[in-house]
């Protein structure tokens, strides 16, 4: 008897690897952990993702570059010579340190890390001319990015609350972006620093023009995304200027003197859980009184069928009628003892 044809296997759809600049093996050390922890990296954007292996799809860490201060080269402790496999990447609010295979993998990381900060390729590391133009790739494929994207300390609130969130919460950082306020569809730049002991409020317009960014200074800078628009300030006051980024955990209010409120959210804050309301338990029947007895009758054995099933609930079922007896007794017994003590005294 012939057998039924089986319809061919189709292979299963594979889910395409994360695109990066640039990825290897990546040795990490947080500021709270105590030593190294193997990664497999990849950079894309400004974002330094971190996976168990290269087959992974789904990242375990990442880290944000938006706040970058320096990269620095240093020995491992205890020692004076530098094996070149090890650097730090300093942030504003934290470093972290790395360690790589070779000098050529460490230098490789240092100057994709400073192509997408900096938004050019560096030329004060050992690099090779194939390195050099990986490198102008992925600045063409960062550049192509940030123009259709918003910068993250891209705030829609007006020129008073700009001003208000750089006061109240400096840790965040101390520039920010925001909608002009003539209607025009233009931006605005609002920073906040202290000079000479006072703080020091400024407020730049961004004029649109065709495709280009064009920020209203004494010589006016032409820009061809509001990313590099942030860019040049960071890098004009020597990373002086942070942006503002708010955290992910929660969320800004602000109290206008007019009394309104301004609530300013993360924009990747993930939703709170639905909390279930706990149903209420059913309310317990009362044991119905065996037919045929008395009432009282019929209540005695039911406390001590209670009692018969729950052994352990000890003082809680006696009735005070036997608490009464137990502590007259008790106090006789006492009186007893006394009496005896007396009469032993006076033997002696």
């Amino acid at each position: 008897m012939a057998s039924a044809l089986s319809p061919p296997r189709v292979p299963k759809p594979k889910c395409a690897l994360p695109s990066h600049y640039y990825e290897s093996f990546l040795e990490k050390k947080g500021p709270c952990d105590q030593d190294y922890k193997k990664f497999w990296a990849g950079l894309q954007g400004l974002t330094l993702y971190f996976y168990n292996s290269n087959r992974d799809f789904q990242h375990m860490e990442k880290l944000d570059l938006g706040t970058f201060v320096k990269l620095t080269d240093e020995a491992p402790w205890g020692t004076s010579h530098d094996p070149g496999t090890h650097f730090n990447l300093v942030l504003w609010n934290q470093e972290i340190k790395f360690k790589v295979e070779s000098l050529e993998s460490r230098e490789m990381w240092k100057g994709f890390i400073l192509t997408v900060v900096e938004l050019r390729v560096p030329s004060n590391l050992t690099l090779l001319p194939g390195h050099l133009y990986m490198m102008a790739e992925a600045l063409a494929k960062e550049e192509v990015r940030r123009s259709l994207e918003i910068p993250s300390c891209f705030l829609k609130v007006s020129r008073l609350e700009a001003q208000l969130l750089l006061e109240r919460y400096p840790e965040c950082g101390n520039l920010l972006l925001r909608p002009s306020g003539d209607g025009t569809g233009a931006v605005s730049v609002t920073t906040r620093q202290t000079l000479n002991g006072a703080p020091v409020v400024r407020h730049y317009k961004v004029k649109r023009e065709g495709t280009k960014y064009v920020i209203d200074v004494e010589d006016p800078v032409s820009c061809a995304s509001l990313d590099e628009v942030v860019n040049y300030f960071v890098l004009h006051t020597k990373k002086a200027l942070v942006p503002f980024l708010l955290d992910e955990d929660y969320e800004k209010v602000l109290v206008l003197p007019a009394g309104r409120l301004v609530v300013l959210k993360p924009k990747k804050c993930p939703p709170a859980p639905k909390v279930q309301a706990k149903p209420r338990k059913p309310p317990t029947a009362s044991k119905p009184e065996p037919k045929g007895l008395p009432g009282c009758l019929a209540r005695k054995l039911a406390v001590s069928s209670a009692q018969a099933f729950f052994p352990t609930i000890g003082l809680a079922n006696v009735t005070a009628e036997l608490e009464e007896k137990l502590q007259r007794r008790r106090a006789l017994e006492h009186a007893a003892g006394l009496a005896g003590d007396q009469q032993a005294n006076l033997r002696a």
